[in-house]
């Protein structure tokens, strides 16, 4: 059985856990001193550490192995995702995570319902990211940004957006080799206007079938194309 995994920001060689990630190896868990956990900092560094003591909501640990670790794909994935309704962006934040996407960042378009997202869906949608990287034993937790409008996006080098009605396969178009960033839109689709501007800033249409897919499904899809079909 694998030790269990646990996120901290800073690893050193006596490291104390508290808040979620405390409650949870202890509640759910039950993790119980002399334990051995994988402590891992979501910058690509992992420890085998051993707990030495608990306490309500918390434990304390001694770093016994410290290394450098990365499952990441060889060259950086970007995800610029327009906001969507309801809880559906924990979704493509979760499973673009396990995807290996390096960066998310939220948009605002013209057919986004919400025009707007407060720091506590924020920072839930980042520890959604920290737990999916726990569980994919992924090395790096990828940033979580925004909202931005999207005539903020900067230009790219390599970019595909997801459009309806285009015949071009990723596949046709990507450079494996070379950072790719990623643009999928709200649940009424990019604007012409919108697609337009994109592709003025390096971005390619491309096509993810013939079927209309749901807006978070059309992110995990596209991810899924990129780093998992094309073994980016």
């Amino acid at each position: 059985m694998r030790p269990h995994r646990a996120f901290s920001p800073v690893i050193q060689e006596q490291v104390e856990l508290f808040g979620p990630e405390a409650k949870h190896l202890l509640e759910v868990l039950r993790a119980r001193p002399g334990d051995k956990l994988t402590l891992f900092d979501g910058k690509g560094t992992e420890a085998t550490a051993i707990i030495e003591a608990v306490a309500s909501g918390h434990l304390w640990l001694k770093v016994v192995e410290k290394r450098q670790a990365s499952r990441e794909p060889p060259v950086p994935v970007e995800l610029y995702v327009a906001l969507l309704k309801g809880d559906k962006l924990s979704e493509v934040v979760r499973a673009a995570t396990e995807l290996g996407v390096s960066k998310i960042i939220l948009i605002i378009t013209v057919h986004s319902v919400a025009k707007e997202m407060g720091e506590s869906k924020l920072q839930r949608l980042r520890r959604v990211a920290v737990e999916a990287a726990k569980q994919s034993e992924r090395s790096l937790v990828p940033l979580v940004a925004g909202p931005i409008p999207i005539s903020e996006v900067p230009g790219v080098k390599q970019g595909l957006v997801a459009h309806p009605g285009t015949s071009r396969l990723v596949q046709e178009i990507l450079a494996p080799g070379s950072p790719v960033s990623l643009a999928t839109g709200p649940e009424g689709g990019f604007s012409d206007a919108e697609v337009l501007l994109l592709e003025a800033k390096g971005f390619t249409r491309v096509s993810l079938g013939p079927r209309i897919l749901r807006a978070e499904t059309a992110a995990i899809s596209l991810v899924s194309l990129v780093t998992a079909g094309a073994g980016v």
